[in-house]
């Protein structure tokens, strides 16, 4: 899906242009940087840009819990950005090899792979609210990494599986970008979108098929 023409750039927050259509986390995820085609769009602009988009995700339970509110947080999160980034394009990069058939680079696969120990779930044994023993989940001692590592295990996953592999797709509009997961039984579909590039694609099918009457007409 095209951008705004006049949009002014570079962003000052990406928020406003996050789209949902890769149905897969890690898509979402590389779908962050818009216009791959055409004038590469950052749109995880800032910390803050990253932990809403996790949240909105729903990769991380409360935004404010990692939006820094101290010198220390906001170190983290600012440090986090760029690593998270190159993750993004790991991943990217990863999936136009699977689509090209040819092998992912071993350095892309060691970035993903780097952010999966974080992805693990940490248990606690406590009191339940009957006093009784209970098996739980720990609160991960930083939920920005713990998400961002939750995005590449899903990347893991889908990359790591000759069946999820084979439903990568790239939109087949020309002025779209979006990677994403087919889920259609027959997995055929080529838009990532049929009310927005599919329909636009079938206006511009439309419209030339019309010339081409009109140019037939003695």
């Amino acid at each position: 899906m095209d951008l705004p023409a006049d949009l002014e750039l570079p962003l000052t927050s990406g928020a406003p242009w996050w789209y949902w259509l890769g149905n897969r986390p890690a898509l979402d995820f590389v779908n962050t940087l818009r216009e791959r085609w055409n004038r590469t769009v950052e749109t995880l602009v800032t910390p803050e840009d990253l932990a809403e988009w996790l949240r909105r995700a729903a990769l991380l339970e409360d935004a404010s819990s990692a939006a820094p509110t101290d010198g220390g947080r906001l170190a983290a999160a600012t440090g986090l950005l760029p690593a998270a980034r190159a993750m993004r394009e790991a991943i990217d990069r990863c999936v136009t090899a699977s689509l090209a058939g040819t092998a992912p680079a071993a350095a892309d696969l060691a970035t993903i792979d780097a952010f999966l120990p974080d992805a693990a779930p940490l248990h606690r044994l406590a009191p339940g609210p009957d006093g009784q023993p209970l098996l739980a989940e720990r609160t991960p001692a930083d939920p920005l990494r713990h998400a961002v590592a939750r995005v590449a295990l899903d990347a893991a996953e889908l990359l790591g599986d000759p069946a999820q592999r084979a439903r990568l797709r790239v939109c087949a509009s020309q002025t779209c970008s979006a990677r994403f997961y087919d889920r259609s039984p027959a997995a055929r579909r080529r838009w990532c979108s049929m009310g927005a590039c599919g329909n636009v694609a079938k206006a511009r099918r439309h419209r030339a098929r019309g010339r081409l009457t009109t140019k037939e007409i003695p």
